[in-house]
Parts: C-alpha cells; sequence; structure tokens
C-alpha cells in the first residue's frame, strides 16, 4: 500500500456541530441552510472529499432534531449532554468516541465555517505523518482550522479543552511540534456567530469560495 492511501485510512474526520447560536436566536449551527443543505451536511462532505472516509459528528444544541433533518449516513453520531459547556467538551466527546476506532488522528472542523471547503482541509489532511502529527490551517499566517491532531495529543487536548477555547491552550503550549499549513488562498476563515455572520450563507445556485 503506498503512502497516499495511509491517510483516508488513519485520520478520522471530526466535526464539532453541537453549538445553540446562543447569538442567533437559539437556532442549532448544525442546521442553518447554506446552498440548500444544512451546514452539518456541508461540513461532512468536505471532510469526506478531503480523504476523511470515517467521520463523527458531535451533535448538542437539537440534536434530535438535527438527526432526523439532516443526511448523515455513514458518520457516526456522538450526543454531547454537556454541549452548553462550551466547544472544549465537544472536542473532548469527539476525541473520546474515537478510542478504539485504529484512528492515528482526527482532522477536526467546525460546524459553522462554510467557507473552509475541502481543498483547505485536504492540504492539512497531507501533513499528517503519524500518530505525533499536530498541524492546523493558517489565514495569512494565523493558525484556523480544521485541525489534525494525532492521536499522541488526544489526551493532552482532551485535559485541556475547557469552555470554549477548544485546544487553543494545548497549541500555543505545543507551538515547536505545530505545522502550520498556509490555505488563505483556498478558504475563508469566517464563522457564522451573530445575525450579521449570517450574510455569508448563500443560496443553492451561487458560488462558495470554499468549494475550490
Amino acid at each position: 500500500m503506498t503512502r497516499t492511501h495511509l491517510p483516508r485510512q488513519e485520520v478520522a474526520g471530526l466535526v464539532l456541530a453541537a453549538g445553540g447560536g446562543r447569538r442567533l436566536g437559539g437556532r442549532p449551527k448544525a442546521l442553518l441552510v447554506h446552498r440548500g443543505r444544512p451546514l452539518v451536511e456541508h461540513a461532512v462532505e468536505v471532510l469526506r472529499a478531503a480523504g476523511c472516509t470515517r467521520v463523527h459528528v458531535v451533535l448538542g444544541a437539537g440534536g434530535g432534531t438535527v438527526r432526523r433533518r439532516a443526511r448523515l449516513e455513514g458518520c457516526v453520531l456522538v450526543d454531547n449532554p454537556g454541549w452548553e459547556q462550551g466547544m472544549g467538551s465537544s472536542l473532548r466527546a469527539g476525541l473520546d468516541s474515537l478510542s478504539g476506532t485504529g484512528a492515528r488522528a482526527a482532522l477536526v472542523s467546525l460546524v459553522d465555517q462554510p467557507g473552509i471547503g475541502a481543498e483547505a482541509a485536504a492540504r492539512v489532511l497531507a501533513a499528517y505523518r503519524d500518530a505525533s502529527s499536530l498541524v492546523a490551517a493558517a489565514y495569512d499566517g494565523v493558525r484556523g482550522h480544521p485541525v489534525l491532531f494525532g492521536a499522541a495529543h488526544w489526551a493532552g487536548v482532551a485535559a485541556s479543552a475547557t469552555g470554549d477555547r477548544g485546544a487553543r491552550a494545548y497549541l500555543r503550549a505545543h507551538q515547536d511540534a505545530l505545522t502550520l499549513v498556509e490555505c488563505g488562498d483556498v478558504a475563508q476563515a469566517y464563522d457564522i456567530d451573530t445575525e450579521e455572520d449570517l450574510r455569508h450563507l448563500v443560496n443553492p445556485a451561487a458560488p462558495n469560495p470554499g468549494d475550490r
């Protein structure tokens, strides 16, 4: 088997999709519609197109509704009952769900960043080497998502992931081991957090820079 085939088997995709959209009137972010589909479907498709054959999706706010409305066939759906504690709890739940699967790394994306498409995710995935890999996309040199955590980092990431900070503290503490992959030429790293941000969501006919 050639080296180029290994990441598809060893790296699992992990979508953090539990957010409740507090500044969006309590609308679960996973179900916001982008190009005719819920954001969570878009996020899963991006990771699959990048090369992840296994994708886990962490659900929280409106989890039951997301299961009914979104087409997530083939995904492992992970419930995070503590989603209100912040993104850190979803990251912990997602990494825990990968234990025992044989995955040696997790490519983590956020459901509310539709401007980041498969090309950016594939670049980060291509930097995977082994379970010690630690890789993140960068936008004009600034660290962003997706982030790839080799399995050797999972325990440390989980221990430091609190509130809405996710893995930021861990990544800062391990900057020397972190590989940044520039993706600013193929993706836009905006978040859908507020009513104003909804302007980034487009109808099915409009082009999306994140699809490049």
